[in-house]
């Protein structure tokens, strides 16, 4: 379990990525704090972020209600070192798919996945990225797909982790989504399932482990 001092300075990059209008960290703030909810990205960076929304942020993707909440809790749990504030913190993930169509891409996964395009780049655009929630997908023109469709070998692009997965399966069921893996538990207790895009990207949708 990390430190109080690991949790502060979270807080503070979290901080310091709001007032440097580093765009991803606008998705979080988004997804966690429902009083940004409604906002657009552009606006949650313009939007006034103290570091009392900050911890708030730290608290609630710990599982806390509040900032005094995860101190309280920390303090029943055992101690650990120091040294656990000075580890990297690994905040954002970011996969990367390769496509033959930015534009094709783009209108499947909004279509059949429920995703947003959140910007293309390029004329005609190469570069694209899509979001859902505090999901996002980059997505990277090549000429050649480097996976062949209805290929035998199960190479995943990007795992996506959720709750209810299974209201999600039905969604994309109803929304004709191709998939490569129906809703099933695994051997080690999560429950997955996965779709192909049209480019032969597989994008695995998935519940931790209990």
């Amino acid at each position: 379990m990390p430190t109080l001092e690991h949790h502060k300075k979270q807080a503070k990059l979290y901080l310091k990525w709001h007032r440097e209008r580093y765009y991803p960290v606008a998705a979080v703030i988004g997804w966690i704090l429902p009083r940004f909810r409604d906002l657009s990205d552009s606006q949650i960076l313009d939007h006034e972020f103290k570091l009392a929304d900050a911890q708030e942020l730290v608290a609630r993707k710990s599982g806390f209600e509040n900032w005094q909440a995860l101190k309280k809790g920390l303090q029943t749990m055992p101690d650990r070192t120091a040294a656990d504030a000075e580890k990297p913190l690994l905040a954002f993930a970011e996969p990367q798919l390769f496509v033959s169509d930015i534009e094709a891409a783009c209108n499947f996964y909004r279509q059949k996945l429920g995703f947003e395009t959140r910007f293309t780049y390029g004329e005609p655009p190469f570069y694209a990225q899509i979001i859902r929630d505090g999901a996002r997908l980059n997505l990277r023109h090549v000429d050649k797909p480097p996976f062949i469709a209805n290929s035998a070998d199960d190479l995943l692009a990007a795992t996506v982790i959720l709750d209810n997965i299974k209201a999600l399966f039905l969604e994309f069921q109803a929304a004709q989504a191709p998939f490569h893996q129906t809703l099933r538990t695994e051997p080690w207790g999560a429950r997955t399932f996965i779709v192909r895009d049209p480019d032969g990207n597989l994008v695995c949708f998935a519940t931790s482990a209990n």
